[in-house]
């Protein structure tokens, strides 16, 4: 895939955004793996809202992180 079919992949749609932070309300619940869920939506959104800056390769690391932490149970890094 060329870099400008990259690009295109996630131009804004607001429409999408707009559909995946409304399912993501609509999950969260009180539950820890609901509110994960609905997190990790709002990330995914974040590729095609136009104000944020975001690559899919950082959204990855960004929710690789939070399923690490919620697995240890706590911020502390690993040793």
């Amino acid at each position: 895939m060329s870099d400008e079919e990259r690009s295109r992949e996630f131009e804004p749609d607001p429409e999408r955004v707009r559909l995946l932070r409304e399912t993501a309300d609509e999950i969260r619940g009180e539950s820890g793996e609901s509110k994960q869920v609905a997190a990790i939506l709002y990330r995914v959104s974040d590729l095609y809202d136009g104000t944020e800056e975001t690559t899919p390769e950082e959204i990855y690391l960004n929710v690789r992180n939070i399923l690490r932490i919620r697995e240890r149970g706590t911020l502390e890094r690993e040793r």
